[in-house]
């Protein structure tokens, strides 16, 4: 008996040793990354901030400008033009794209055949490379393309797809065909994990396919949806990349996004302290939005 209780110490310890071991080669396995993380994500972040009370200069140096750069950027115009066509991209994304995947995830999940095929053919979109996506829609939306011409044919007049009013709704709906497939099987995903039982018993109870989708689906990734939301539209309000390479934020600033007046304002009109003050606005908004998807996200967790 004294022989177990002398020896249960000895035990504990090594057990100790050993998970202290794990714990300093897990720390070292992360450690490069860690610092990669620092030296190209938090430090150019924290440099932006500090470069944001600066009049950056490269040629006669940096001067101090306290907030001078925040007071030019709510004094200058084309703010509330790029915080408005932000918005009407979001809401667009919104009203355009978000409903796509669940649907087309419903869609999928209630065949009774080709459910792989169908999966895949459904994320061969987002397989697509940004610059092949670009140069293929700009084909589709052009005044002689297949879609123009297909319009004529049947007897519908010329639209101006990059027009003032449909300019906007034009880069949803390619950026809307481009990732739609990713978030489609997310939802697949979640839906392929929703317990048989329930679906035997709608199906006892005679149940249609719309119940089985009302009552049975829509409940199970309503959560999910929630959370897909906030990261959409944590995603539509950094949208830029689009806007540049289609129309460049015209015609007559209609496109013309908070992100790509920043990258206008840095790398077209070179006033990099200004841009460095609106990179720090946009962090703080998009921290705020990050907040909201991590309670999101712990709320499903929880549930």
């Amino acid at each position: 008996m004294d022989a177990e209780l002398s020896s249960q110490p000895i035990v504990a310890s090594r057990v100790s040793k050993k998970k202290m071991s794990w714990y300093v080669w897990g720390t070292l396995f992360i450690l490069p990354e860690v610092v990669l993380f620092i030296i190209f994500l938090w430090v150019p972040i924290f440099k932006g901030i500090f470069y944001s009370f600066y009049n950056v200069d490269f040629v006669d140096g940096n001067h101090f400008t306290g907030l001078a750069n925040y007071v030019s950027i709510l004094k200058d115009d084309l703010l509330w033009i790029s915080i408005k066509n932000t918005l009407i991209y979001m809401a667009l994304g919104i009203i355009l794209g978000f409903w796509i995947p669940p649907l087309v995830a419903i869609a999928v999940s209630e065949l009774r055949r080709f459910q792989g095929a169908a999966r895949i053919i459904s994320y061969l979109p987002s397989a697509v490379p940004a610059i092949v996506l670009y140069g293929m829609w700009m084909w589709f939306f052009d005044a002689v393309g297949p879609i123009n011409s297909l319009l004529q044919k049947i007897g519908i007049d010329q639209v101006s797809f990059f027009s003032p009013k449909l300019a906007m709704a034009s880069i949803v709906v390619l950026e809307t065909w481009q990732s739609f497939g990713a978030a489609t099987l997310i939802y697949i995903a979640a839906i392929v994990g929703i317990p048989k039982d329930l679906y035997e018993a709608a199906e006892i109870d005679g149940a249609s396919v719309w119940q089985r989708v009302r009552y049975i689906i829509l409940p199970s990734i309503k959560t999910l949806m929630g959370l897909l939301l906030v990261l959409q539209l944590i995603t539509t309000s950094q949208g830029f990349q689009a806007q540049l390479s289609m129309t460049d934020g015209g015609p007559n600033n209609a496109t013309l996004t908070y992100l790509l007046w920043l990258n206008h304002t840095a790398f077209r009109d070179l006033e990099f302290g200004k841009a460095s003050a609106m990179g720090s606005l946009m962090f703080f908004v998009l921290i705020g939005m990050s907040i909201l998807y991590n309670v999101m996200q712990r709320r499903s967790e929880k549930a």
